[in-house]
């Protein structure tokens, strides 16, 4: 299976013309609360194996992680396992707070 990628642009944009796309972060939990998209929900990828069952292989799923290298592996992870509609966020979290959303804290 093909994985997409998309900028934050385009992300943001799609999100607010309201598209039902399910944010997916794949980041620790001390990541994800530090830094975060509304409405994202966090699997580590060390533990989407053991949570892929509680996703819905019928809805647009964008992945997110730090950089975009970990949310990548998640993402192909997801498409070889059978999910049609997966994008990865170039530059993840990363990026979003850079372009769309200054008030989400950066960190290295």
């Amino acid at each position: 299976m093909t994985v997409k990628t998309l900028t934050a642009l385009e992300l943001k944009a799609r999100l607010e013309k309201g598209e039902p796309l399910f944010l997916l972060d794949v980041r620790e939990d001390y990541e994800f609360k530090y830094a975060r998209i509304d409405g994202s929900v966090r699997i580590s990828l060390n533990q989407l194996p053991q949570h892929i069952y509680e996703l819905d292989a019928k809805q647009a799923i964008v992945v997110i992680c730090h950089h975009g290298m970990r949310s990548q592996r998640a993402a192909h992870f997801l498409a070889d396992a059978g999910f049609p509609d997966i994008t990865n966020l170039q530059g993840g979290i990363d990026a979003w707070s850079l372009y769309c959303d200054s008030s989400v804290p950066r960190y290295s």
